[in-house]
């Protein structure tokens, strides 16, 4: 059945394609939406760049057929802009209701439950309290879901097994009848099969030896958990160019990230530069406000991969800041100015993915040049971007959609090793 759907700025703003991926539905764009996308393309951020791909958009159906009277979708649904009078005869706004945007879209959710009774109305947002008022004005909401994976789905890219029922003959390659084995497998899924460390190789349906064991040092530290051990093999391999590292605080994520990717470029010589960069979630102030270079300006943001560095650097005689920026090995990169970038034989890390949207991922992957590796790590129960959360955001996003791809590999990081306090607190706060 044919649905109303009112999206709200903050879903356009999410997916300015949104409106292709509702089927044969009424798409209704309320007015007061349309102003404050105008209002949002002036400024200079991505969130910018999205209003003026929503306006772009909207411009281009505008040219095939009237946007108030309403425009045929490719996928048959239809997309409508409406503009109505507060006092509209047929439908008056509420005293209760005040002047903001989020209260003219209740209106109008109002205003079409009563003039368009044989249809569902629907107000589409990522606005967790405007969902909430609709609820209270017995108004259907929900959140824009097409981009949602279901992080309980999420596999953590290997399987432990401590104890394992059988005894295995020491050699490289196992079959998967050696090791009966009853599980999904994926590429790249790592094993720990009592002291033995394996990858799944898809492609030859064998578990192959991994030469990462807990003996391994790179840049003065050892892993300390199999999952650690699984996360160095896959960081290091520069056959598998996305690494995506998903787990709470303190389990190691950007240390083991940034002493691989030293490794690389330092020892092995596999990349030319060691790129960081870092989502620019303010809690104040803009990074316009900061004074300085972009690498004054992203410094309060980056403070931890400095911490780390320093961490790495300990005892070598050297400031890695100064020398790695002095060498040219090292580069602060802003998410907000990587569209038509292309970044060849580098290695990437983008530390706090989980405050991007699976739009920005997209972006920053799709500019990956031959010869890149990138690194995703986050943990996805500590966002900052109030429009995502642990099922919705690009890093989640990501490394589901790229669990069934051999050039990619995910580590789910469980186990806290930066203290005991920090790892209690993670579970219970």
């Amino acid at each position: 059945m044919v649905k109303n759907y009112i999206l709200d700025t903050n879903v356009l703003i999410h997916d300015p394609y949104c409106i292709f991926k509702f089927e044969d539905n009424n798409l209704i764009i309320p007015f007061p939406v349309i102003e404050e996308i105008d209002k949002l393309k002036t400024r200079s951020d991505k969130v910018a760049k999205s209003a003026r791909e929503v306006a772009r958009i909207l411009d281009g159906l505008r040219e095939k057929m009237s946007l108030q009277k309403g425009v045929k979708l490719p996928n048959e649904g239809t997309l409508k802009i409406l503009a109505i009078e507060k006092n509209d005869p047929r439908y008056k706004m509420p005293s209760y209701l005040g002047e903001s945007k989020d209260n003219f879209i209740l209106y109008y959710a109002l205003y079409l439950k009563e003039v368009e009774k044989d249809l569902k109305t629907i107000i589409v947002s990522k606005d967790l309290n405007l969902r909430i008022k609709a609820d209270a004005l017995g108004i259907e909401s929900q959140d824009y879901l097409s981009d949602k994976i279901d992080i309980k789905l999420l596999p953590d890219g290997y399987i432990i097994i401590d104890e394992p029922t059988k005894a295995l003959e020491t050699k490289d390659v196992y079959t998967l009848s050696e090791l009966d084995l009853d599980c999904e497998l994926y590429p790249n899924t790592y094993l720990k099969y009592g002291e033995k460390l394996l990858r799944y190789n898809k492609k030859k349906q064998l578990f192959e030896k991994i030469f990462v064991n807990f003996n391994t040092e790179i840049f003065g530290i050892k892993p300390r958990s199999a999952e650690q051990v699984f996360a160095l093999d896959a960081l290091l391999d520069p056959d598998i160019p996305f690494v995506t590292l998903v787990g709470i605080a303190g389990t190691g994520k950007t240390l083991l990230a940034l002493a691989a990717g030293l490794y690389n470029i330092l020892e092995k010589k596999l990349y030319n530069r060691l790129l960081i960069s870092k989502p620019v979630i303010p809690m104040g102030k803009d990074i316009g406000y900061i004074p300085g270079n972009i690498e004054e300006k992203m410094r309060p943001w980056l403070q931890s991969i400095y911490d780390n560095l320093d961490f790495l650097f300990k005892g070598k005689g050297k400031r890695p800041e100064e020398y790695l920026t002095k060498k040219d090995l090292m580069e602060i990169e802003v998410l907000s100015y990587i569209r038509g970038r292309t970044i060849p034989n580098q290695y990437m890390i983008v530390d706090e993915a989980q405050n991007l949207t699976p739009g920005e991922v997209k972006t920053i992957l799709t500019r990956v040049g031959e010869g890149t590796k990138i690194v995703l790590t986050g943990d996805p129960y500590q966002i900052d971007n109030p429009y995502l959360d642990s099922s919705s955001n690009g890093l989640v996003y990501a490394a589901s959609k790229f669990k069934e791809i051999e050039l990619a590999a995910n580590i789910t990081m469980k186990k806290g090793e930066r203290s005991e306090l920090a790892t209690i607190s993670a579970e219970i706060l």
